[in-house]
């Protein structure tokens, strides 16, 4: 039975080398997507939509993820999506209100050239919705997940990290 839904909106996650012009393009089919889970015991279903770089998303793209999410039966949703544009995603997302988990993730290293960080991604993407997801809207980046308030991508390091407040200590 497929309890979880994955949907594939591009980004760097689905990018493949194009050894004709030397560019990197979306895969719209998100192959890589289905060589994971073809490895996997679960199963999943796959929806591909979008298929931008998230640079390139905006509202309308958003609101074509929103309809899909608020169409679908599944609760449990895991969204493939670019990671420099994955936290305004996820805050129109949070503010519609659903009663689904939705977990976002994608990779800063397209799985073609390096699976790796795209896979450990995805499974902790997984992990977060199978053991104790609540409604909301998460982020799995980087071996860091939360609520999507709570990570953040770092562009110094090159990774999504925990947002860490920062108080001064009155004297």
């Amino acid at each position: 039975m497929k309890n979880i839904l994955i949907i594939s909106t591009g980004g760097t996650f689905n990018k493949r080398y194009n050894p004709l012009n030397g560019e990197l393009t979306i895969d719209a089919t998100s192959k890589a997507l289905y060589d994971i889970a073809a490895k996997w015991l679960s199963t999943f279903e796959i929806v591909n939509i979008i298929a931008k770089d998230s640079l390139d998303m905006d509202d309308k793209d958003r609101q074509l993820l929103l309809s899909t999410i608020r169409r679908s039966a599944y609760t449990k949703i895991i969204i493939v999506h670019g990671t420099d544009t994955m936290d305004i995603t996820a805050s129109f997302l949070a503010d519609a209100k659903l009663e689904k988990c939705l977990v976002l993730t994608g990779a800063m290293v397209p799985y073609q050239v390096d699976p790796i960080e795209a896979t450990a991604n995805l499974a902790s993407a997984y992990a977060s919705l199978i053991s104790c997801c609540r409604h909301g809207v998460y982020i799995a980046m980087n071996g860091s997940v939360g609520h999507h308030d709570t990570i953040k991508k770092d562009r110094i390091e090159g990774k999504f990290v925990e947002k860490v407040e920062r108080r001064e200590i009155l004297k």
